[in-house]
C-alpha cells in the first residue's frame, strides 16, 4: 500500500463512494412508500462501505482494521441482497441492476484483496 497517505487514495474506498452514489440515484426513482423501507436500507448499506474502509483504516491497529473491512463486506453483501430484492419488485430497469451488481462485484474482490495484504501483515 506504498503511495497511501489517505483513505482517499485506496481505490476500494473511491469505488465505495461511487456505488453509494449510485445507489442513491437509482433509489430515487423507488415508490415513495418505500423511502422507509428499502431506499432508506440501501443508502445506509451502501454507505456504509466506504465509511468502514475510512474509519479502519484511520484505526491504529491492522487488527481493528480488518475488523472494519469485514463490517464493510457485510454491508455489501447486505446490500446486494437488497438490490436482488428491489428488481424481484420491479423497482429497478435490468440495466440498473446489471450496473450496480458489477459495481458491487468489483468492490467485493477490491475488498478480498486488503483483507488478504491485511492479514499477512499480523499473520492470522
Amino acid at each position: 500500500m506504498a503511495g497511501v497517505s489517505s483513505y482517499r487514495d485506496l481505490k476500494v474506498w473511491q469505488l465505495g463512494v461511487k456505488l453509494s452514489l449510485a445507489v442513491y440515484e437509482t433509489t430515487r426513482s423507488f415508490p415513495s412508500e418505500e423511502r422507509f423501507g428499502l431506499t432508506s436500507q440501501l443508502r445506509r448499506c451502501a454507505v456504509s462501505v466506504p465509511s468502514n474502509i475510512a474509519e479502519g483504516n484511520a484505526r491504529e491497529s491492522t487488527k481493528d482494521y480488518l475488523r472494519h473491512l469485514s463490517i464493510a463486506s457485510g454491508s455489501l453483501a447486505e446490500m446486494e441482497t437488497q438490490l436482488i430484492i428491489a428488481s424481484q419488485l420491479g423497482f429497478m430497469s435490468p440495466a440498473a441492476v446489471e450496473k450496480l451488481q458489477s459495481m458491487c462485484d468489483e468492490e467485493s474482490r477490491m475488498l478480498r484483496s486488503l483483507q488478504q495484504a491485511l492479514r499477512k501483515k499480523v499473520d492470522i
